[in-house]
């Protein structure tokens, strides 16, 4: 592994960072757009087995599968490296806006918000027709694809995610036995086995020992952890179910009224990278004086620390298991899976947060075209579509069907 590695994934996930808005889903089509199809550090198969993979566990999946992506290209340091990058930008600007430094309101505001669902559209559309190619190119694939989608749509919450996933394995290693290939070739990752079951070991012992320690000892910086830590470990699905969690957590309640914790909420939908960088900003409130910065770094570590371990203790196991030809081929049904999911996601919420008028169409189509025809990176069709939003804001064109 070079040594300048990790330095080169912190570079290209602090522009993903600060360019990927739009939530979990779109986040995963900008890292195929520049981590697969620019830079190709990995295939199409085995980022859609790490998606499937991170869309199983527990955790914010996108940045599961970055952290998972960074630690591919650089190791361990890669992966501190790439969770680092794409996260601190938005967990700084959400504890900017707590102090009052960021104003996310006024025609720009808007417009931004306009011009960025926009763009989240097109991206994700990106992501869905390139993955499709690749992972779905024969009918029962398609098929697998197709039930994903209806499951993805119609069954509540993440229980549709989880069910496409599942029924993609049991499909695949029914119908896509004899399919060969490129995705029969396991991902590989350096993770021991070792460490693997010590971070099982730990995550265990932090859900188990956090809430006793806490209820023994009384003490704030321990309650805090352990609300955000639980938060973490609870979640599926994506960053928008960790909201009820944390509405529920006494440390958290007690702490902020429902005014302040919505409104960061509401700031957290503005910004680039992961939701649960919402922690910050909670975390942030949540202290006093210099203290709360120390508080919003504690929350920010705990609320990710669980899906983290998680991802450590299963990705050595991972690639033994796709040596079994059942397993190939249901990782090969899984992935078509993904595509289904993600095309779910991108009719709702993407397109239907997302287009709410004329001006986000023609935005989004655009984008897309740029994408596509002119294959330029996301990165510059971010800023495309912000200028296009903010255009759209100051003449009247941003909301409704005009």
């Amino acid at each position: 592994m070079a040594s300048s590695r990790p330095v080169e994934v912190f570079r290209t996930f602090l522009k993903l960072g600060v360019t990927s808005f739009g939530g979990p889903v779109a986040h995963l089509g900008y890292f195929r757009d520049e981590l697969v199809r620019r830079r190709k550090w990995l295939t199409e198969q085995h980022y859609g087995q790490l998606v499937a993979l991170c869309q199983f566990l527990p955790g914010p999946a996108s940045s599961q599968v970055g952290f998972a992506l960074g630690l591919l290209r650089g190791g361990y340091w890669g992966g501190l490296a790439a969770w680092m990058a794409f996260t601190l930008p938005s967990a700084l600007l959400l504890v900017f806006f707590a102090i009052g430094a960021v104003n996310l309101h006024g025609v720009v505001g808007q417009g931004l918000m306009i011009g960025l669902k926009a763009v989240a559209v097109a991206v994700v559309a990106h992501a869905v027709w390139g993955m499709a190619k690749a992972l779905t190119p024969d009918v029962r694939r398609v098929l697998i694809g197709l039930v994903a989608v209806g499951l993805a749509l119609f069954l509540p919450g993440n229980l549709g995610q989880i069910a496409a996933i599942i029924f993609g394995l049991a499909a695949g290693v029914v119908w896509c036995r004899n399919i060969l290939g490129s995705s029969a070739t396991p991902l590989t990752v350096v993770v021991s086995k070792r460490v693997g079951v010590i971070c099982a070991a730990l995550f265990a012992a932090l859900m188990i020992g956090l809430p006793i320690i806490a209820a023994v000892m009384q003490n704030s910086w321990v309650s805090l952890t352990d609300a955000f830590y639980r938060a973490g470990a609870l979640v599926f699905g994506g960053g928008h179910v960790v909201l009820p969690l944390l509405q529920g957590e006494p440390a958290v309640a007690e702490a902020l009224t429902q005014d302040q914790f919505l409104a960061g909420y509401g700031a957290a939908q503005a910004v680039p990278g992961p939701l649960f960088t919402f922690a910050a900003y909670l975390g942030f409130e949540m202290g006093t004086g210099p203290t709360a910065w120390i508080s919003a770094a504690v929350a920010l570590i705990a609320i990710f620390l669980p899906g983290m371990l998680l991802l450590l203790a299963v990705l050595p196991f991972w690639g033994q298991l796709q040596q079994n030809s059942l397993a190939r081929a249901g990782v090969t049904g899984a992935n078509a899976a993904v595509v289904g999911i993600l095309a779910a996601a991108l009719v709702h919420p993407v397109i239907t947060s997302g287009i709410t008028g004329i001006a986000p169409l023609i935005i989004a189509v655009g984008c897309f075209v740029l994408l596509v025809y002119a294959k330029l990176p996301a990165w510059a069709v971010v800023i495309i579509g912000a200028v296009g939003g903010v255009i759209a804001s100051g003449v009247g064109l941003g909301i409704g069907w005009i």
